[in-house]
């Protein structure tokens, strides 16, 4: 039995069926992600998370987690947030284009739409104003009360993210795509730049005491910026993937897109208040090495067998797919990867990815067999065969095919989560082996065996090929979202990244390990035989 942990509290104990066991692979997340962050009155930081769709608040002291706006609740893949002296919190939605509000009684309620891939917000004197995290894009006043986009304060930003009002009344911005800070006037005329040669800045705000600190996403280093004169010191140097700041007093505080917080406690020196973990994960897969590779949208990671999960490759250093989602081994080290872009690559970390087809609406599961690769579409309901350079439909009019897997025998199977039910493609047909699940998603065989994991009802089945029988493993898995809730399945964010759809994977290692994503608490989990 798994005791609850991280992000997420099952409903129903966590077992495995007689015979076999359950155990975290890895820790459960504590965050879906960190984001935007921004003190509130009460000295509580409070987390924007895209990846779970929540807002959350941290005690800067303790790490105490509370959710203030739920996965389900009125604000929809948050990324940045502030807050106006009512009590009111303001939020980007990046995947909907939209700036909403969470107001002080609780209620919300969307407060402009066509701000595209909405991201940086901040509040000064009144002046609500939000930016486009995309190349030309736009600062923008925001009406507070409803009424939409009330001006544009400047248009032609290469990327603009997380900004602040500085003491002089101006503006200050990261230009990511330019890798500079710029500045200006709140009542528009041209920016000015403020400091260059950065590291991929991806956030602007100001210390009590008048200078700058800024994220490097690319880098990771945290840095301290004049900004009279553009002179800048490291402050703290930890990994790529950092996103924003916020002050409690004097106390500096960063996050991370993988959900850590630090605080930075001396020049140098920072100080995890929330550890780092998975954002959802998604796809798994075993090499025949036996290392374990785990996708996690911007990230991937491998686990060798009896070694450290180590990370394999990130969307911000290069050679990397793109936004990882469905997953298999080709090989040793070689993996097939699914991307939210709508491509599937074979990827050999460190190495530049081999495009292997493109143009999918919404690619999710993948399966190898040989130098063939199967991959489900989910948004135009078909699954393809990928092989020397050749795409084929082996089957159309599906319904969101979401997991596949391949039988010894060359079989293919899928799930369709809406229907509740797992087909097999015969002569471009689909006939029902498996029905009446909740939500199926991931797939695996070993030998005369399929395996799917069920996110509806938190089960992981096994289904005997041969007599057609099926067995509950484990139940009350952490996967999924909550009860209620429909499946995150999140818009995309401009030409970076398709819809960011939720996979839940499964593998099949050859000791009969099933590996499950843990999605709901953010772990990977390990279903063994006794």
């Amino acid at each position: 039995m798994l005791k609850p942990s991280g992000r997420y509290t099952s409903p129903s104990p966590s077992t495995a069926a007689e015979g076999w066991t359950l155990e975290r692979v890895t820790p459960a997340s504590r965050l879906y992600a960190a984001n935007g962050i921004s003190t509130g009155a009460d000295g509580r930081i409070y987390v924007a998370q895209v990846a779970g769709s929540q807002v959350s608040a941290v005690d800067p002291d303790t790490g105490a987690i509370q959710t203030i706006s739920p996965i389900g609740g009125g604000i929809t893949g948050p990324d940045d947030l502030v807050f106006d002296e009512n009590g009111d919190l303001y939020c980007t939605e990046i995947t909907t284009n939209k700036v909403s509000v969470l107001r002080a009684n609780g209620t919300s309620e969307i407060l402009a739409d066509g701000v595209i891939v909405s991201n940086p917000i901040t509040y000064h004197q009144g002046m609500l104003i939000a930016g486009e995290l995309r190349m030309g894009g736009r600062i923008l006043e925001i009406d507070r009360y409803g009424g939409g986009i009330k001006r544009v304060i400047y248009e032609g930003v290469p990327m603009v993210n997380a900004f602040q009002v500085g003491p002089d009344g101006k503006l200050y911005f990261p230009a990511q795509g330019a890798n500079e800070i710029w500045r200006i006037d709140l009542a528009g005329g041209e920016p000015e730049v403020v400091a260059k040669d950065l590291g991929v800045p991806d956030s602007v705000k100001f210390h009590p005491d008048g200078y700058i600190v800024s994220t490097q996403v690319g880098s990771g280093q945290v840095l301290k910026i004049d900004p009279r004169t553009g002179a800048k010191e490291v402050l703290a140097d930890l990994t790529p993937g950092l996103d924003n700041v916020t002050f409690v007093g004097k106390r500096t505080f960063v996050s991370h897109i993988t959900g850590s917080i630090h605080e930075i406690v001396a020049p140098g020196v920072a100080k995890p208040l929330i550890d780092k973990g998975f954002e959802w994960p998604m796809g798994l897969a075993v090499d025949p090495a036996g290392t374990l590779c785990i996708a996690d949208g911007m990230f991937a990671y491998v686990s060798p067998k009896g070694g450290e999960m180590s990370l394999a490759g990130m969307l911000f250093l290069g050679n990397f797919p793109g936004f990882t989602r469905g997953l298999a081994a080709a090989g040793t080290n070689e993996w097939i990867v699914s991307t939210a872009t709508g491509t599937v690559t074979r990827w050999t970390p460190g190495h530049e990815p081999e495009l292997l087809a493109e143009g999918l609406e919404i690619a999710m599961g993948v399966a190898v067999a040989g130098r063939t690769v199967v991959v489900a579409d989910a948004g135009a309901g078909r699954v393809l065969s990928v092989e020397n350079g050749n795409t084929t439909e082996l089957a159309s009019g599906l319904s969101k095919p979401t997991g596949v897997a391949i039988s010894g025998s060359g079989t293919v199977f899928v799930s369709q989560p809406d229907e509740g039910s797992i087909v097999k493609l015969r002569g471009g047909r689909a006939e029902v082996v498996l029905d009446g699940l909740g939500w199926p998603e991931g797939l695996a065989i070993r030998g005369d065996k399929l395996y799917a994991i069920d996110t509806g009802k938190k089960e992981l089945i096994e289904l005997d090929l041969i007599t057609g029988a099926s067995t509950t493993l484990a139940s009350g898995l952490p996967v999924g979202t909550p009860a209620g809730v429909p499946a995150l399945r999140l818009g995309g964010v401009g030409d970076m990244c398709g819809p960011m759809w939720s996979f839940t994977g499964l593998a099949a290692a050859d000791d009969g390990t099933i590996y499950i994503s843990g999605d709901a608490e953010g772990s990977v989990l390990a279903v063994r035989p006794a």
